[in-house]
């Protein structure tokens, strides 16, 4: 079954956000982390493009689900081909989104799990804390690592994020989507996924 979803309705600046009520759930992370693939695999449906070049988002980019939130994708950071003045201009969008969203309820930190966290990983994570910003960080591909060892990864990350409210493993096969749905109040739409 499909989660009913509307968009995306992109936006750079203020003026452009929606003018709605409804709570955000913000989604960071490096580019070609695998951000519209999660999106995609979360809500069950092909509705955030996947592209091969990594640094294509230059919006935020905001999904309306269910009528209840918007799942609100930011552009990637850290990708190296991307110019000074991009990485400024996407890093005050983020910026001015933390500072003026009074909807903002929780983000979604995404990491990919076969690496070490980046420093620009680490920032994030520590801007997220700063800003008093609740947030779980998502392990994405972790289909990648042998099942015995994921909890290791899992523990890892928790040391290198203690701020994190949580640390969730995940990959395009589903695992732990139930997780997730059930933080974002979703749990009625979940499918049978694969477990840790």
């Amino acid at each position: 079954m499909s989660i009913p979803v509307e968009g995306p309705l992109t936006a750079v600046d203020p003026e452009d956000f929606p003018e709605d009520a409804l709570d955000e759930y913000l989604l960071l992370g490096r580019s070609n982390v695998g951000k519209s693939t999660f999106i995609n695999t979360l809500l069950n449906r092909r509705i955030a493009r996947i592209s091969k070049t990594p640094g294509r988002t230059r919006t935020l980019n905001f999904y309306r689900v269910a009528q209840r939130f918007h799942l609100v994708d930011a552009p990637g950071y850290g990708y190296a081909r991307q110019s000074k003045l991009e990485r400024a201009q996407h890093g005050e969008m983020v910026e001015n989104y933390l500072a003026l969203r009074g909807v903002l309820r929780h983000a979604f930190l995404l990491v990919d799990c076969r690496h070490e966290p980046t420093e620009d990983d680490r920032l994030m994570g520590r801007y997220l804390e700063d800003g008093g910003v609740t947030f779980t960080l998502v392990a994405t591909k972790a289909d990648k690592i042998a099942k015995g060892r994921r909890k290791q990864h899992a523990d890892k990350l928790r040391r290198v994020f203690p701020a994190a409210e949580d640390v969730v493993l995940y990959s395009k096969d589903g695992l732990n989507r139930h997780k997730l749905l059930e933080l974002l109040g979703l749990t009625n739409a979940a499918q049978p996924e694969k477990q840790r």
